[in-house]
């Protein structure tokens, strides 16, 4: 590492211009990475509802179908909008009334098949069924959807999960370059105000922007990421890398006062810092990584892309950022300013003044906390999720008022199936609590119509391959337990029928997801405690502080959900798993530093209480600069995000950047101080002293006074 950090301090250039050509290749891959706007897509294939969505995709093309809400409508337009929407190359086909009576029948004596499906209940709105060639979450599919979008007047809305998703992307590709400006922005400002240099922020901002760019280019090899890991990537990265730089940045003006050379002072910093980032890294890293355990394979993309960008971070901050910082120093030097950084020495001595009070609020805190955050209710669907001005919304709502469509499913059964029996399933279904409509081949054309008489466009929206499509219109809105007890129903009553019939759509697929949510919630939480007390217990040799460290930000992360059970804040679906494994990862980082610096100073010889108040006079401008940034970055976001689901997430991070720092202050530095004692007693060479060290005449004089702590 020695060498290597000397030859790159003697060719700054070089390696600069080597960093600067690997942008090209990683912004060109950056571009033509696959954004996927679907989030029922990353669950797994095991489940019987994502297998039917496979059926109505390839079967019958109708995993993506929309519905055209027009209201105060006048049929000849409505006519008119249904022949320029079948002429689009991605369309399937359009249903409307038109499709099976003439437009110039009276409403009030069209056949109660026709007006109870495309009818309102009073008949001043009506609506249209849109089916695609592809996929529903293709980019031909969200093309086409954006064309029809472009047809319809102020009284007509499109909705459905393809017109979502839609939505989803015009809004993130919108919103996401907002929200990495703002995180800029926001930790230029932070960094302007706790570095002793005006230029110093624009050094570290550019090595860790490079490292956010090779991050997101290296992402073409995975072939695709989620629109919610595109929008997060790049601000997550800047608040959990921001602190390496720094650390390298102290540790090479410390070594500066050592060296007359400039190169040889950064390459020693480089080298005495690099095993120290590696280890503070790797409890980020495997926080990351306990996201990629999830069932919903969201988590792995979250996870996978994230850890890479630490990894990044971390190569940026030891192969590149130190030749920025030789080739701009004379710039940092000139424009050098004070210390804005606030002094924590009496907040400190207080605290271990009262350390028995703050470790009494500690313990008192645990239970409540995590009982509170244990019952946080969290919302899985996606009409929550967006603005409620988006077209797809307001056409969810009108189908849910004017139509008593709160949620739709889809039922594939066999074709083989006699009709009377068909018909008798389909008078059971409509028995069934919610049940607003059926459309079915069987009640809609009736067993006395031979298929060959019957248009294509129906038959292919109902019959295909063997198989029969059925639609289940329901008053129950998705993610409800009532919803879900319902499909419980659903299925045991059409397997009664049929063993093989599948019933999908995105109330099944959001029941399945929850069921998904509350394992992976457990599990990840879990894998992310286990890895981390590993690491801890090795870095430290200890088995005492992992427990402490752990429970210290474990109790932050408590807090932060608590909070959001009682302020009764809407908390999305991922949310929660999310901060378990990043605010564990990220920010126990706060709690090592104090810990380290605590050892070193009663590896000095210092006494107890010195030790701990210079550990943490020493230690917490460095904590209190990390979570500021963490902070800023993504609150700035969160102040200006549409989309609830990423302003939820940004949310409970920024806090919880803030609850963690404080948990550490007010919480880790007393328990240091009060289990000592049994610190030194369960780990290897906790106060192993350097061979020219003894203990001050200070630590004799306190020795007895400490005892009963200690013991």
């Amino acid at each position: 590492m020695k060498k290597l950090a000397l030859w790159e301090a003697r060719h700054p250039k070089t390696v600069v211009l080597i960093a600067l050509i690997l942008l090209v290749p990683s912004i060109i891959c950056f571009a033509l990475t696959k954004v996927n706007y679907d989030i029922m897509s990353f669950l797994p294939d095991s489940f019987e509802s994502v297998q039917g969505e496979e059926v109505l995709d390839k079967t019958f093309n109708n995993a993506g179908i929309s519905i055209i809400v027009f209201e105060d409508f006048e049929p000849k337009y409505v006519a008119a909008v249904k022949d320029e929407i079948e002429k689009m190359p991605a369309v399937s086909s359009a249903i409307w009334v038109d499709t099976l009576a003439d437009i110039t029948v009276p409403y009030d004596i069209l056949p109660d098949a026709l007006t109870d499906v495309f009818y309102s209940n009073d008949g001043s709105s009506t609506m249209m069924l849109v089916q695609y060639k592809y996929q529903g979450s293709s980019t031909e599919t969200l093309n086409t959807i954006k064309q029809i979008k472009g047809l319809l007047n102020k009284n007509a809305y499109i909705s459905g999960f393809s017109a979502i998703i839609e939505d989803t992307k015009e809004l993130t590709e919108s919103q996401a370059p907002i929200y990495v400006a703002i995180a800029v922005i926001t930790a230029l400002v932070a960094l302007c105000i706790m570095t002793e240099s005006w230029t110093l922020p624009f050094v570290i901002l550019s090595a860790l922007g490079m490292a956010i760019v090779y991050n997101m280019g290296t992402n073409i090899f995975k072939g695709e990421i989620s629109f919610i890991t595109q929008s997060i990537a790049a601000i997550l990265q800047l608040g959990v890398t921001m602190d390496y730089s720094v650390f390298l940045i102290d540790r090479y003006y410390e070594e500066r006062h050592k060296f007359a050379d400039r190169t040889e002072a950064m390459a020693n910093a480089v080298t005495k810092s690099f095993i120290a980032l590696i280890g503070s890294s790797l409890t980020t890293v495997f926080g990351f990584i306990a996201l990629c355990f999830m069932t919903l394979t969201l988590g792995f993309d979250i996870g996978f892309v994230m850890a890479k960008g630490v990894v990044f971070g971390i190569l940026t901050v030891v192969l590149i950022l130190p030749e920025i910082i030789l080739l701009t120093e004379k710039y940092i030097d000139k424009y050098k300013h004070k210390n804005y950084l606030p002094r924590f020495n009496n907040l400190n001595n207080f605290i271990v003044g009262h350390r028995r009070i703050f470790a009494v609020v500690f313990l008192v805190l645990l239970v409540p906390t995590y009982l509170l955050q244990s019952k946080l209710e969290v919302y899985y669907s996606f009409d929550e999720a967006l603005p409620q001005s988006l077209i797809s919304i307001q056409g969810l709502h009108k189908l849910k008022d004017d139509f008593n469509m709160a949620s739709t499913q889809f039922i594939i059964i066999d074709d083989s199936i006699p009709s009377g029996k068909l018909t008798k399933m389909e008078e059971d279904i409509k028995k069934l609590d919610g049940v607003s409509s059926v459309l079915a081949y069987n009640n809609f054309i009736g067993p006395a119509f031979p298929d060959d008489i019957i248009p294509d466009e129906i038959l292919d929206i109902c019959k295909k391959d063997g198989k029969q499509l059925m639609m289940v219109n329901s008053t129950l809105a998705s993610a409800t337990v009532e919803l879900n007890n319902h499909i419980d129903e659903l299925i045991k009553l059409v397997k009664s029928y049929d063993p093989s019939a599948i019933v999908t759509g995105e109330g099944a697929i959001t029941k399945d997801m929850i069921v998904t949510a509350d394992r992976d919630f457990k599990i990840t939480a879990l894998m992310s405690i286990g890895a981390i007390f590993l690491l801890l217990m090795f870095t430290f040799k200890s088995i005492s502080i992992p427990v402490i460290l752990i429970l210290v930000i474990e109790l932050a992360i408590w807090i932060n959900l608590a909070l959001s059970k009682i302020l009764g804040s809407d908390v999305n679906f991922i949310a929660p798993t999310v901060i378990n494994c990043v605010q564990l990862g990220a920010t126990v980082d706060y709690a090592v530093l104090l810990t380290t610096r605590f050892r070193e100073e009663l590896r000095l010889g210092r006494t107890k209480k010195d030790a701990i108040i210079n550990a943490a006079n020493a230690a917490e401008q460095s904590i209190f600069q990390s979570a500021v940034v963490f902070f800023l970055a993504t609150f700035g976001v969160y102040l200006v995000c549409n989309i609830n689901m990423i302003k939820g997430i940004c949310a409970l991070l920024a806090r919880g950047a803030v609850i963690s720092y404080l948990s550490t202050v007010f919480f880790l530095t007393p328990l240091l101080y009060i289990f000592e004692g049994v610190i030194d007693k369960t780990t290897i060479g906790w106060k192993k002293k350097g061979k020219n060290q003894a203990p001050t005449e200070e630590s004799h004089t306190n020795t007895d006074k400490e005892e009963p702590e200690n013991a």
